[in-house]
């Protein structure tokens, strides 16, 4: 397997294919590169006004460098080779959205960090203890989340909907479907 390409010559090659400057660009996407980004370098400081990152579909393994991204409200990793979210914190601030699914991540400690989440795709990931989700009830806004394809949901069985709506009191949305209750209230 080929060595993979430096975030900083990724994100140069994007400025030319878009003719856009990454420092002034709210969205960046750089999915899918070949060669894969593999690391997350400090040119990640260079993205100051980037609003959406999205870095899915590459081999990147650690989430470092995210202190200098202070706009960023998406932010998109799924299907590279994360085992932890370590790290996310460092958008504890702003982060609204984050994408994740595809990964081999287990544990959910450094979400809790994210207060102003909303969205939160894990599908296809290696979860499988239900005592994680209560790391997500210190995200007090997080109204959709996917679990989709991870171990918990099959370890739960038929409870795996109500002990997750049990745990995240707050959520509106799991796996795509309402929580919320359609039935009418009795007179």
């Amino acid at each position: 397997m080929g060595k993979g390409i430096a975030l900083k010559d990724a994100l140069k090659k994007w400025s030319e294919k878009t003719g856009e400057n990454a420092a002034e660009a709210t969205v960046v996407k750089l999915n899918g590169w070949i060669p894969s980004i593999d690391k997350l370098d400090v040119s990640l400081a260079t993205l100051t006004n980037c609003e959406k990152l999205s870095l899915s579909t590459n081999m990147i393994d650690k989430l470092t460098n995210l202190n200098a991204l202070s706009k960023v409200k998406i932010f998109s990793v799924g299907r590279n080779n994360l085992k932890s979210l370590n790290g996310i914190e460092a958008l504890a601030e702003t982060l609204e959205e984050l994408w994740a699914s595809y990964n081999n991540v287990d544990k959910l400690k450094p979400v809790g960090s994210l207060k102003n989440l909303r969205v939160l795709y894990l599908s296809n990931n290696n979860v499988k203890d239900i005592n994680e989700l209560k790391h997500l009830a210190e995200s007090p806004n997080l109204e959709d989340l996917v679990l989709k394809g991870c171990p918990v949901e099959s370890n739960l069985g038929e409870n795996y909907r109500s002990r997750v709506a049990e745990i995240l009191p707050q959520l509106k949305k799991l796996d795509g479907t309402s929580l919320i209750s359609s039935e009418p209230t009795p007179e």
